[in-house]
């Protein structure tokens, strides 16, 4: 199954500057409990974000995949270069983590979405891209600290 995670605010921002824009510990612990030892997908830029939050430690995924198109090795995950052939062909379950191209490329192969509400408005400069949730359906949601958590499934 294919997954993707992301919180957004009220404007469908996700970032500023490579980083998030805000902080929200109930959305961290959200994104950690869905993510920890699952295997991941990001984009490049995500992964440099990532590794500078996780500095000393590994990063806490079971597997750490990063889609690239130019060649480049990963001490700590695999380097996906066709990011299509990859979606279309893989058997594992991977959660997909960011960042705006990642998402905007796999959506179409995601079978659930996590998404975090954020029901304020802040600054930034990456907005989720803009999509239609008509071809899928609310699975659970649950609203605490100002936040909308949601589970989304695709309809068959």
């Amino acid at each position: 199954m294919i997954s993707m995670i992301w919180a957004m605010d009220e404007n469908w921002l996700i970032g500023k500057d490579n980083l998030l824009p805000w902080h929200y510990p109930t959305d961290l612990a959200y994104f950690k409990n869905h993510t920890k030892n699952q295997a991941v997908l990001m984009g490049d830029m995500t992964y440099q974000s990532l590794k500078t939050y996780y500095v000393t430690k590994p990063l806490p995924f079971k597997k750490v995949y990063v889609a690239n198109i130019e060649d480049k090795e990963y001490t700590d995950g695999y380097h996906v270069k066709d990011l299509f052939e990859f979606l279309k062909s893989t058997e594992e379950d991977i959660m997909i983590i960011g960042g705006k191209t990642i998402y905007q490329l796999a959506l179409p192969y995601a079978n659930r979405l996590y998404i975090t509400y954020v029901l304020k408005t802040h600054e930034g400069n990456v907005y989720f891209p803009k999509f239609d949730l008509a071809d899928f359906k609310l699975i659970d949601k649950t609203i605490e600290d100002g936040l909308i958590f949601a589970v989304y499934e695709r309809k068959s």
